[in-house]
């Protein structure tokens, strides 16, 4: 079992990964601050073996957004106070992202759970197994939610528009999912994908022009990519035994993919940090 000190380690680093998790489902920073506070007053109760902190930690800080969500429906519950902690400023620019007036507003209009799927699997890449143990429903079932929850955010994006995180995170989902015409959606018809020298090296192609070129190049594929930060952008990298090799960087204009970068620049990749908080090896 993790001992208290190490467990403490290991949530102070987990913490920025929980707060933008619980933030992205909930649209709420002061909530997610909370959430994230009791999952470590619960963290310091437990008095079972936990396998995995992360995982745990990720199960209960989901599924204690997933009561505030309830709880907004159709009156809220009480709550305990906000908790009393010194928000680090370095948080606030990728947290700004996450709990803009848009984003709240395209996700009150899904279900607790359909929030919960959309989010843990579009934005922080987590498998369908590990959503399905969070909602107690099947691999399956938790894939439907997602579906439907992107779905729900594409019609009822404000002007009609996805916001450039939402629209990486719907393409490589599509990608990974097979989803040929949510693809064509998502790419504006003269989009181009290039690549740098390093990338092509690593074996990615130099040019793909179309919408229809493009999207067939990445349906069912990119399964190993993972969503990123470089620099303060979202993107998407591919992985090999958990460090970065190449990157797509975007160029999203009107809610459309115009350009997609595959880039393998030892100092673009320096710049890659998963959006679960893990930075590459090296």
């Amino acid at each position: 079992m993790v001992g208290i000190v190490d467990q403490t380690e290991i949530f102070e680093a987990e913490r920025p990964r929980l707060l933008r998790m619980a933030a992205r489902v909930l649209a709420d920073r002061a909530e997610a601050e909370d959430v994230v506070q009791q999952a470590w007053l619960r963290l310091h109760r437990n008095r079972s073996d936990i396998e995995s902190l992360p995982a745990w930690l990720t199960t209960v800080t989901t599924r204690l957004c997933l009561d505030r969500l309830r709880a907004r429906i159709p009156t809220p519950s009480a709550e305990i106070g906000p908790a009393a902690t010194v928000p680090d400023p370095a948080d606030d620019v990728v947290l700004a992202d996450a709990v803009g007036v848009a984003l709240r507003l395209v996700l009150d209009r899904l279900s607790p759970r359909e929030r919960v799927a959309f989010v843990l699997h579009d934005s922080f890449g987590v498998e369908f197994s590990t959503v399905a143990a969070v909602l107690d429903v099947t691999p399956v079932a938790a894939r439907k939610l997602a579906s439907r929850a992107r779905a729900k955010v594409g019609q009822s994006a404000p002007g009609g528009r996805l916001a450039e995180w939402e629209v990486v995170d719907a393409f490589m989902a599509a990608a990974r999912t097979g989803d040929f015409e949510q693809l064509l959606r998502l790419l504006a018809p003269d989009v181009a994908v290039t690549a740098d020298d390093a990338a092509m090296l690593a074996g990615t192609p130099e040019q793909i022009n179309g919408r229809g070129e493009v999207a067939t190049f990445f349906n069912g594929s990119a399964h190993a990519a993972l969503p990123v930060f470089v620099g303060d952008r979202p993107a998407a990298a591919w992985f090999h035994r958990g460090e970065a090799r190449v990157l797509f960087d975007f160029t999203v204009v009107d809610g459309l993919v115009v350009h997609i970068t595959f880039r393998a620049e030892p100092e673009v990749l320096a710049q890659v940090v998963r959006r679960d908080g893990r930075r590459r090896r090296g």
